[in-house]
């Protein structure tokens, strides 16, 4: 079996590959990871979803849904380097382990599928690694399944994605003829042998030898135009050799210029080796990246950690999970220094000192216990009670706080609560564990109904969490109908005064605060200013005051929802020396903020998702009758005679119960995919609705 190196030197720092495979639901990245596994040596079997038996998918729900559900990270070898892999989930509800997963990796492989081309999910796992500059190459799977296309896919690419796919192979046939492929750099044909690891070199075929000629010129054009030196020679129609190709698509990929594009059937095993000699050749290492920067807790200064051993130690929590074989493991990626098992180490974000107890390398669901690791390393550890997701973990006489990761509000809610009463304890215990791992899980109690409400992306991301409540913890709770998180907002600008004032024998309360309230552009959030001085009214009822208004918006004026994207300015007030407290500034400026509200014209939002429908023609008008009486703004419609592919928006609230009621309209035919898109502000018939 191949095995990476247990220790690290500065030079095979060079030596590391951090990649991940990221696409849309069902196009092939975790046989494409099991397959990669079974190629480079890891594993002795390939893993089938079908069969339920994937090392990457190793979670029961997971093998029964034949999904994936939580990234899963591996470690394997090829040609010498080590490369740590993370397969990531497809489906939409659960993007927040995309978005970890690429705030802390170098190079990404994007699956495509050869017959659907780019899909909802693949726009957006494409911008989040744009968000990150992940470079990226691209593989084409699925090439033997009808309606196979490869350029087609690589057009969707480029329309859809805004992407430059550079096709660095050409397919030998296609659907059931798909056979081999013709590398271009180095004009070779080889032939891949179903379930065969490595591909046989072969003649190219007699038909495809002047394609092969155009499409290597075309290749080298666009290599050429991400590097100077080659352009120059490409002009002169000077000879660019081999190697120069190799160097400068490895230049445009670490850029972000171009995507070197590759074929195959990853079931079939059809082309697996040949993306391994990509992620070697033209996927970065450590090294060949921007340096991780952070700044110094005490001073706000900036500071960059090199990935070197020399460098004070330096990794990001990206993930944490609650395994029932060794407790709380926590996953780091290392940028600089090295971490000891056994050492003390700092969280300079939550002022703790905490003893890294053991460090793994893992391996999907099994575990390799190592005594160190080094810049560039992916491992896991236990003994970090206090570390969280996106938490910094460092030395603490040189500290810093790096980047942290930024994730989606939940936009679906429902209330659960345990079949048996004396399950209540139990089951508050599993939420805090579930809400431990998932940065867009989160726990609530409703003050005026005193339910547990859980929150999260999606109904099936809720679906898989109470499962999961079911499997690991034991516990079998009610669910209540799915809740849409709405939000409020104002519209003008008002103003108004609060005063409390309380006489109760002895001392008094007295608080009285002006207030305007102003509308701040979608996404800045909550703002306080105080326009008065301390003469006015002393600094403490000032942040009392502004410690009301922020209380206050949490529950909105309109129907109890947060109030977003609204600024609070304290213009005036007044204060007793004897009978004035900061409890009752905080009840004046909610006061205040209620009045002003009101009069601010407020607006009720709900989310909004884009919405994808993909139907066979014949039930096209069926699927528009339906959208259409559910709110959605159809935006677009393609396709052939034999299926239409619709695109719009859709508010949240109209798509419960849709997968049920589309499968019925077209028996089971059509398929749909769900994304958050944004708010916007609802009819008054919700409002309504929601006070009859």
């Amino acid at each position: 079996m191949a095995t990476a190196p247990t220790t690290k030197s500065d030079r095979a720092v060079a030596q590391i590959r951090n990649i991940g495979f990221i696409a849309h639901i069902d196009a092939g990245k975790t046989t494409v990871t099991e397959n990669v596994l079974y190629v480079t040596g890891m594993t002795h079997r390939v893993g089938n979803i079908d069969d339920g038996n994937t090392v990457m998918d190793f979670m029961d729900i997971e093998r029964e849904r034949g999904i994936t559900i939580g990234s899963a990270a591996t470690t394997t070898a090829w040609r010498g380097f080590e490369v740590n892999i993370i397969d990531t989930p497809g489906h939409v509800d659960f993007t927040a382990e995309v978005e970890r997963s690429l705030r802390v990796l170098d190079g990404g492989v994007v699956v495509i599928d050869a017959v659907a081309g780019v899909q909802p999910q693949s726009e957006t796992v494409w911008r989040q690694a744009d968000k990150y500059s992940v470079p990226r190459c691209v593989f084409i799977n699925k090439m033997d399944r009808a309606g196979a296309d490869f350029f087609k896919a690589i057009e969707s690419i480029k329309a859809r994605l805004r992407g430059n796919p550079v096709a660095i192979q050409i397919p030998i046939g296609a659907e059931g003829d798909f056979t081999g492929a013709i590398d271009l750099i180095r004009r070779k044909a080889y032939r891949f042998v179903p379930d065969a690891p490595i591909p046989e070199e072969m003649e190219i075929p007699a038909n495809l030898a002047d394609e092969v000629e155009v499409r290597r010129s075309q290749m080298i054009e666009k290599v050429a135009e991400a590097d100077d030196d080659l352009m120059m020679k490409f002009l002169v129609d000077e000879e660019i050799s081999e190697e120069e190709i190799v160097e400068g698509i490895r230049k445009g990929t670490i850029a972000g210029k171009i995507q070197p594009t590759l074929c195959g059937s990853a079931l079939r095993r059809m082309g697996v080796a040949p993306i391994l000699d990509a992620i070697v050749d033209y996927l970065p290492s450590p090294e060949d990246v921007p340096p991780a920067t952070g700044f110094d807790p005490k001073t706000e200064e900036t500071l960059v950690r090199l990935p070197s051993l020399d460098q004070p130690a330096a990794a990001i929590v990206f993930k944490v999970v609650s395994d029932q074989h060794v407790g709380r493991l926590v996953y780091l990626r290392i940028y600089s220094g090295k971490l000891v098992s056994g050492e003390n180490v700092y969280n300079p974000g939550r002022r703790q000192r905490e003893r890294l107890g053991r460090l793994m390398r893992i391996h999907a669901e099994s575990r390799e216990e190592i005594k160190e690791a080094g810049p560039g390393e992916i491992v896991a550890a236990i003994g970090l009670k206090k570390a969280y997701t996106g938490d910094t973990i460092c030395d603490q006489a040189n500290q810093v706080v790096l980047e942290s990761i930024t994730f989606p509000e939940p936009v679906v809610s429902v209330a659960v609560e345990p079949k048996t009463r004396g399950d209540q304890e139990k089951m508050d215990t599993a939420l805090v564990r579930l809400a431990d791992e998932d940065p867009t899980f989160t726990v609530r109690t409703d003050q005026d109904s005193g339910q547990i409400v859980i929150a999260g992306m999606g109904e099936l991301h809720l679906d898989v969490t109470v499962e999961r409540m079911r499997r690991e913890f034991n516990i079998e709770v009610n669910v209540g109908e799915p809740r849409v998180a709405y939000r409020e907002t104002i519209s003008r600008t008002a103003a108004a005064e609060g005063r409390f004032v309380r006489q109760t024998g002895g001392h008094g309360q007295y608080g009285d605060v002006r207030l305007r309230v102003e509308p701040v552009p979608t996404g800045d959030g909550i703002q306080w200013e105080s326009e008065i001085t301390g003469a006015v009214l002393p600094m403490d009822y000032q942040k009392a005051a502004e410690a009301g208004f922020r209380e206050a918006v949490s529950t909105g004026i309109l129907a109890g929802y947060e109030t977003v994207d609204i600024k609070g300015i304290l213009t005036g007030g007044s204060f007793h020396e004897v009978d004035s407290s900061e409890m009752a500034f905080k009840i004046a400026s909610s006061m205040a903020f209620k009045s002003a509200a009101a009069k601010a014209s407020p607006v009720l939002l709900e989310p909004v998702m884009k919405i994808e429908v993909v139907t066979p023609a014949e039930f096209l008008g069926d699927c528009l009758g339906d959208l259409n009486s559910r709110r959605a703004q159809i935006q677009s419609m393609v396709g052939d005679d034999a299926t239409q592919t619709i695109n719009g928006t859709i508010p949240l609230s109209e798509t419960f119960r849709y997968a049920t009621d589309l499968r019925s309209i077209t028996t089971g035919r059509a398929a749909f995919t769900l994304e958050f898109d944004h708010y916007a502000p609802a009819p008054r018939s919700v409002l309504e609705g929601m006070k009859a």
